[in-house]
């Protein structure tokens, strides 16, 4: 039996080893929206094997028993598109009614390179659909009192609707009281404790939810997956994906289970889902024996795997074994181009609803 590590980045310690079958050892790639590139030898890459997709007119999926590959391809980068177009129009009735430009603010501390190419892929989105946005960039010996002071700024500023940090922040900075200072009016990231509060809460509504597991229940939505009364399984319970997708996935009447670092028999749980969410960082860690014929899944993991034939030297893979999904769940989404165009579109989204409320524009 091979060992392999399951990271959980809500515990006090991010790392625990478990023990599965037909895995071989592999490290951790553990990202949080902007992590670090780490490559990894993808030692348990199968020959890559054919997916049937469903003619683009429809993308209603029915589940079924399926034997030979036939898994339906969930198209993010499509419906992102789509969704873009439509806060593109909204933006333009917000201009022409009440002359309104939506705002968008972020706040940009070091110089990682891998998080200035999401504030940049940002600003970019926003440029194409009319969103007004701002952009601070400090050093990454700045003091969390300017942070604050900017954002006390953004705060009072009518003409921005909504503010993101983009994460991680440097080591000397406290984390939960930066997002805490940002307005829960214009938490458009949804990471705020009351907007987490609320969204737990049954007759509550949050004024926003976190982007990337908003994104996965628009997919689940846009392509007709029915989500009452089916078991769902979330593998991964941090606090930025896998938790909020779980209290969604509880607000849609699914039977709701989360996999964890310290869960017993994962693969036989996950087994029994009808929908798939996975959200841990680990390269090919959902094989063809955790999924249920006919499931759903919804791969949220990015992860770079070794790849000499790739001009970069690595090619990017999900959490879940792509080629062996294929054969058995009924629709799945690609990495990349499933999830990830998903998240920007779903920030797009809560800042023109931030401008709406903000002026009561219906």
């Amino acid at each position: 039996m091979a060992s392999m590590i399951l990271s959980d980045p809500s515990s006090a310690a991010a790392v625990h080893r478990l023990s599965f079958t037909r895995f071989s050892n592999s490290l951790v790639f553990l990202r949080r929206f902007v992590g670090p590139l780490h490559v990894f030898s993808d030692t348990a890459a199968l020959p890559r094997a054919l997916c049937l997709h469903a003619p683009r007119s429809s993308r209603f999926i029915t589940a079924s028993m399926a034997a030979e590959p036939s898994a339906k391809v969930i198209d993010g980068k499509s419906v992102a598109k789509q969704i873009r177009e439509e806060i593109s129009a909204e933006v333009t009735k917000l201009k022409e009614a009440i002359e309104v430009v939506p705002g968008l603010a972020v706040i940009l501390v070091g110089d990682r390179k891998d998080s200035a190419t999401y504030v940049r892929n940002k600003k970019k989105a926003c440029e194409s659909v009319g969103i007004k946005s701002f952009e601070v960039n400090l050093p990454n010996d700045a003091s969390e009192q300017e942070v604050l002071k900017y954002i006390s700024d953004f705060n009072g500023d009518p003409s921005v609707h909504g503010i993101l940090v983009q994460l991680p922040l440097p080591s000397h900075m406290n984390e939960q009281n930066i997002l805490n200072a940002v307005t829960i009016e214009k938490d458009v990231d949804g990471f705020h404790p009351l907007n987490i509060g609320r969204l737990a809460m049954r007759g509550r509504e949050p004024m926003f939810v976190p982007c990337t597991p908003k994104g996965c229940i628009e997919l689940l939505h846009r392509y007709g997956v029915d989500i009452k009364g089916k078991r769902a399984v979330v593998i991964g319970r941090s606090n930025i994906v896998g938790m909020p997708a779980a209290l969604l996935l509880q607000r849609e009447d699914a039977t709701v289970t989360i996999v964890h670092s310290r869960t017993k028999n994962p693969e036989e749980i996950t087994r029994q889902a009808d929908i798939i969410i996975s959200a841990v960082g680990q390269p090919n860690m959902v094989r063809g024996s955790w999924i249920k014929p006919g499931a759903v899944i919804i791969d949220v993991g990015i992860n770079p795997v070794e790849d000499a034939s790739s001009p970069r030297g690595y090619r990017l893979v999900g959490d879940v074994c792509y080629d062996e999904a294929c054969k058995i769940a009924a629709a799945v989404t690609p990495v990349p181009g499933g999830v990830g165009p998903m998240t920007i579109a779903m920030l797009l989204s809560n800042t023109v609803s931030s401008a709406k409320r903000a002026y009561n524009f219906n």
